[in-house]
């Protein structure tokens, strides 16, 4: 059924619903800016799970803490995981780690460590930036956007 809707009906209709979202706007933004921190760690692939425990442990909104993980996503996380490492690199002073020629477990372990380390490092610090700024822009935006009156969609004729 919804093949038959056009991508800009999908985005109003995920607008409508988070707008829709139970809690006061603090809770949501907390939520949110937790999803947007979990979601610029480097645990691609596992980050839902990690932001719904962590909103459950932390007893935030669960929901937005999953929207907020979509921050990275295939078409972002090259981009996002190639600033992180560049931030990383540049406030721990390594320098480019060279080309692998020798595959030795050492090597390889070593190599490793100069890639994990800087990602790792500009993760928490861009993570802990774009969620303080999330959280200020969403408990701003939230109370105004909770008193859009959203008009209808145009019914197609059968």
């Amino acid at each position: 059924m919804w093949r038959r809707w056009s991508f800009i009906r999908q985005m109003k209709l995920n607008l409508i619903r988070f707008l829709r979202l139970r809690g006061t706007p603090d809770e949501i933004a907390k939520g949110l800016a937790l999803g947007v921190f979990i979601g610029l760690t480097p645990t691609f692939g596992v980050q839902m799970a990690l932001a719904v425990f962590f909103a459950i442990l932390l007893k935030e909104n669960k929901i937005a803490a999953v929207l907020g993980v979509w921050v990275t996503n295939p078409v972002t996380a090259p981009f996002i995981y190639t600033l992180e490492y560049r931030i990383g690199r540049l406030l721990l002073g390594i320098d480019s780690p060279q080309p692998v020629r020798n595959f030795a477990p050492e090597t390889l372990k070593q190599f490793g460590w100069d890639v994990l380390l800087p990602i790792g490092f500009g993760s928490i610090i861009l993570g802990a930036l774009c969620a303080a700024l999330t959280y200020a822009l969403t408990l701003r935006i939230i109370p105004v956007a909770k008193t859009w009156r959203i008009p209808r969609w145009p019914r197609r004729e059968r």
